[in-house]
């Protein structure tokens, strides 16, 4: 068995509201054991045989069945991530500041935020590629309107990335 955790984009956020029993409920139903919710941004932990490919495209299936809306996972080995959450490569728990790693799901959506790295002000945010993932910290108010938060909120990323506060991903790991 291999444990993964499932990072739903976009929920009980903008509309897509899920109650988390409803989410671990529908997980259940498919058959994966081990199954639990973390918090109410849409993350699952569970153990399958399956490949992270089949429980992406099972899960997405599911989640658009059940609950209407269009669903996007990105699913993570446990391996990968704790290799993701080590390599943070900037100081955690700064005062006034957020830890976020972004996953992104193709090479080219990395790049595209790659280029935005170097026009970023250090004091305010820093952002570096690196483990598949974006790593971010940016100060705390100014998330969705510094330079890399805009960048990220581009619609045609919409399908393809999703954030999660380092801590959160804490909380994930088993």
């Amino acid at each position: 068995m291999t444990g993964y955790v499932v990072l739903l984009r976009g929920v009980n956020v903008g509309g897509v509201n899920i109650k988390m029993a409803d989410l671990a409920a529908c997980v259940r139903g498919l058959g994966y054991d081990g199954v639990r919710t973390v918090l109410a941004s849409g993350n699952v932990v569970l153990e399958s045989e399956e490949s992270a490919t089949t429980v992406k495209e099972r899960l997405e299936s599911a989640l658009r069945e059940r609950f209407g809306y269009d669903a996007w996972v990105h699913v993570l080995d446990d391996g990968e991530l704790a290799r993701i959450i080590d390599g943070y490569p900037f100081e955690r728990g700064r005062d006034g500041w957020h830890d976020y790693v972004v996953v992104a799901a193709h090479d080219d959506t990395r790049a595209e935020l790659e280029a935005v790295i170097p026009s970023l002000d250090p004091e305010l945010e820093r952002a570096e590629l690196a483990h598949g993932v974006l790593y971010w910290t940016v100060q705390k108010g100014s998330t969705l309107d510094s330079v890399m938060g805009k960048a990220q909120s581009r619609a045609r990323y919409k399908p393809w990335l999703t954030s999660r506060n380092v801590n959160t991903l804490d909380k994930l790991r088993r």
